[in-house]
């Protein structure tokens, strides 16, 4: 027996110029506690708006659990989430059998609370399913059902995201890989994050010590994300222009080796229309392109998909020079300057240094000259970089390196 279908949100969607405000403060409240994702949390609430699904990957203690329920509490929604292991069983995710249904004859589960009512859903190490949780997660995810004995139930879920310390290799777990529109990396810190690192990292484990800490502030309820997606069709509308470079850059992804299906093709049109909501606009432009960086199917494929949307991302931002990337705030300049008269300092000082010291310095700077050459049109940068290579120079002039 199929259930009827739950009956559509209302249709009270915010305007987009709302939307995009109340989202961008989300996006605020989350960068002020999580150093350096900015583009992660843009990408979090791009799928959301889309209804697509998210996977980060990282080594452990990158704040992927963290920062998922963080965002979780930006969004006034059912959320459930779970730590799998592969001896997770499906009761622990789609609700325990209910006993009297059972002894009356019918097989069903007790879902209150459980994922197939959640409307927000974070599985951790997600690739540690086993087959018995595994089709009913794809059958979530691909049709938003959720079958338990002979009912088939309509799950009200906006998205699902999750979490990994490795991209699967197993073949049985491809078809759930796939499921995953955008693939996110999440990595450690740079060294010049350093310092911001430990000082939001206090914050953050004050605040967790603290029962009555200020939590962080809804800005979008699931109805209204629901209610736009309902009229998500109508935001799909892209001049021959944008189709042109799409095209582009679509074959030019594929000649690479990197296999991006017809379907995942369709499906990037939702993610375009989505980044341009959360800047508030109801057409998209080539800005929007930046979702294809995130496409990969190994992070070593990373590298290859910056090569080819790079230039067409640089390109849109001189020609728009005033246009900065809102939800993917630059490194603070400051924060690079400090650093780099740290690092002066200690080269300068009379205080004979390791050669552990020594490499970790060199490292440093090359961490602060790649933050820098992401800032081609700032002055301030450019100068900056002159200061670094002459650090270099100075450093590799020493007998130590020769």
């Amino acid at each position: 027996m199929t259930e009827p279908p739950a009956p559509p949100p209302p249709d009270n969607a915010p305007s987009i110029p709302e939307l995009a405000r109340r989202l961008q403060e989300g996006a605020r409240q989350l960068e002020q506690q999580f150093l350096g994702k900015e583009e992660i949390i843009r990408l979090l609430f791009v799928s959301a708006l889309a209804g697509e699904h998210l996977v980060m990957v990282g080594p452990p203690g990158t704040a992927k659990s963290a920062l998922l329920r963080s965002f979780a509490q930006v969004i006034e929604a059912k959320y459930f989430d779970y730590l799998l292991t592969r001896f997770t069983e499906p009761n622990e995710i789609f609700g325990p059998v209910d006993i009297q249904a059972f002894r009356a004859g019918q097989y069903r589960r007790r879902i209150e609370g459980m994922l197939p009512q959640s409307e927000v859903v974070f599985l951790d190490e997600i690739f540690k399913a086993n087959s018995a949780i595994l089709n009913s997660l794809l059958t979530i995810l691909n049709g938003r059902r959720f079958t338990h004995g002979n009912q088939t139930l309509r799950v009200p879920l906006i998205s699902m995201f999750a979490a990994s310390n490795e991209v699967p290799t197993d073949d049985a777990l491809s078809a759930l890989f796939d499921r995953f529109l955008l693939r996110v990396r999440a990595d450690y810190l740079d060294s010049y994050h350093f310092r911001g690192l430990l000082q939001k990292g206090i914050e953050l484990e004050a605040k967790g010590m603290d029962p009555d800490a200020k939590t962080l502030e809804p800005v979008v309820t699931a109805t209204e994300l629901l209610a736009l997606q309902r009229n998500f069709g109508k935001l799909l509308s892209f001049n021959e222009e944008f189709l042109a470079t799409f095209k582009g850059l679509a074959f030019q992804i594929r000649s690479e080796g990197l296999g991006l299906s017809d379907r995942r093709i369709v499906k990037l049109l939702k993610l375009f229309a989505a980044s341009a909501i959360f800047d508030g606009r109801d057409t998209v432009n080539d800005s929007d392109f930046f979702v294809l960086r995130h496409v990969w199917n190994t992070p070593e494929q990373e590298e290859i998909l910056q090569e080819v949307v790079g230039p067409v991302l640089d390109q849109w931002y001189e020609q728009h020079p005033d246009h900065a990337r809102i939800g993917a705030t630059p490194t603070n300049l400051s924060d690079l300057l400090e650093e780099l008269k740290v690092i002066r300092q200690t080269l300068t000082s009379s205080e004979v240094l390791s050669d552990m010291q020594l490499f970790s310095q060199l490292r440093n700077l090359g961490d602060i000259k790649a933050a820098l050459t992401r800032m081609p049109d700032n002055p301030t940068a450019a100068r900056m970089v002159g200061e670094v290579d002459k650090l270099l120079e100075t450093m590799f002039a020493s007998s130590r390196f020769v």
